[in-house]
């Protein structure tokens, strides 16, 4: 298997940090993708990172970081990994209420009576074994046999899709699913096939709401929202325009830390919160439209 470096730095500025990611495409060997994030610790620092085919120049790095007035690079070379093998290995299915997120390895493992989600090895972000997805689930799951049916659903920032293929499991009509990610969108209906559900769930492209489909299909009854937490609260006033009254909105990747300020904001958006649920350090939102 061919080696790869990985190339990271830090720096407490966003201008910066994304100017830095750019510089980062200049290099030589050119790395074969660049990252720039915002570390959810309310610290306010950026993450800066490239990954490499062959071992970058450090000394280039060196100079990155001193014009960007950023921490000193740390190069790694990563491990030569069957990365498949490894999920494979790690991942064991999961049930989170009456869905069972499962890999085709372990498809003579479903139980009777689940709903089952296959989701492969090589696509397994968003797998349900992260605790937000998981605390989605279960909320899902919790609505349903609360008596709740989605006639009209919308999963944004869906990454595999799970969650708009466990609605698409248990309800009749479609849902829709949105990535802001070309690649996720691919990876989601990819999925989507590999459930028999091609007639069930409508992937497409989009940052938030940002698409004539979903425009088109609102408002709403039930919105998931699986992202982070300034995504979230930048997301408020269109889930606000795109949620009909009486509908509910799942959120998660909120760190237990965050969950009062996303509360604050939805509130004040007409949506408050129902329920909040926690696994590990992740929390789960049940919000519901005022009427």
């Amino acid at each position: 298997m061919p080696k790869t470096w990985t190339a990271f730095t830090k720096l407490a500025d966003k201008d910066k940090a994304e100017a830095l990611g750019l510089a980062l495409e200049e290099l030589d060997p050119e790395p074969t993708g660049i990252g720039v994030f915002e570390i959810e610790d309310g610290s306010g620092t950026w993450e800066i990172g490239g990954y490499f085919t062959e071992a970058p120049n450090e000394i280039e790095l060196a100079l990155l970081a001193a014009a960007y007035d950023a921490k000193s690079f740390v190069v790694s070379e990563v491990p030569d990994t069957d990365w498949v093998d490894k999920v494979r290995r790690e991942l064991t299915p999961v049930e989170a209420g009456r869905f069972f997120v499962y890999g085709s390895h372990d498809a003579d493992k479903i139980p009777e009576g689940s709903e089952p989600l296959l989701i492969e090895a090589a696509m397994a972000f968003g797998t349900g074994h992260h605790g937000t997805t998981q605390g989605c689930l279960e909320a899902l799951d919790r609505l349903a046999s609360e008596g709740f049916q989605g006639r009209n659903v919308a999963d944004i920032g869906c990454g595999t899709a799970v969650l708009a293929m466990g609605a698409a499991r248990i309800w009749p009509d479609p849902v829709i699913a949105s990535d802001i990610d070309e690649v996720a969108v691919e990876v989601a209906e990819a999925n989507v096939r590999a459930n028999d559900l091609g007639d069930k769930v409508i992937c497409v492209e989009a940052a938030g709401f940002d698409n004539p489909e979903l425009h088109a299909r609102a408002p709403y009854d039930l919105v998931f929202a699986n992202i982070l937490k300034q995504p979230l609260i930048d997301l408020a006033p269109d889930m606000e325009k795109h949620l009909a009254p009486g509908g509910y909105a799942i959120l998660s990747g909120i760190l237990t830390w965050q969950a009062d300020e996303v509360v604050e904001v939805y509130t004040a958006h007409r949506m408050p919160q129902l329920r909040r649920d926690v696994i590990g350090e992740w929390v789960t939102l049940t919000l519901r439209r005022n009427q």
